[in-house]
């Protein structure tokens, strides 16, 4: 999760929110990946997605069998339906995301019996550095959006 950590930052220090992403198999990172939706121009290049298409090319094998996720930000739905596609065995996230979270908080869709895997979560592993890292990125967006303002 520290690993994650500090991919986050990267996405943090690249306008993105800072949510980064580690895929391991048997001690071994398979892939990495931070927020970069903003600079790739792509709604789908959330910090899992990115660690999921690198952990599979490294691999050569879309099925992550016996892999562990860890994420500073519990996934969202497309996420998390990547994250089935890809087999992968347990999920480990910092915070929680009350608003579009799909590991408990708003769906469980890592564990739904209507889906054809389910993923092992285990949740709260570094949440304060993971909830403080978010908190301090989007105030100071809103504070810079303000300072936008009283300019014009």
């Amino acid at each position: 999760m520290r690993q994650a950590l500090v991919l986050a930052q990267q996405a943090a220090e690249a306008g993105e929110v800072p949510v980064g992403a580690v895929v391991v198999k048997d001690d071994e990172i398979l892939g990495e990946g931070w927020n970069r939706p903003i600079s790739l121009h792509d709604p789908s290049a959330h910090a899992e997605i990115i660690a999921l298409r690198a952990a599979a090319k490294k691999i050569n094998n879309y099925r992550l069998v016996g892999s562990t996720l860890y994420v500073t930000l519990e996934p969202c739905a497309m996420c998390a339906g990547a994250i089935v596609h890809a087999r992968v065995a347990r999920v480990v996230f910092g915070a929680r995301d009350p608003l579009t979270g799909a590991a408990g908080s708003v769906f469980n869709l890592l564990q739904s019996d209507r889906m054809n895997h389910q993923s092992q979560i285990e949740d709260g592993v570094l949440t304060e550095e993971c909830s403080q890292m978010l908190k301090v990125f989007f105030k100071e967006r809103r504070q810079s959006k303000d300072n936008v303002k009283m300019q014009d």
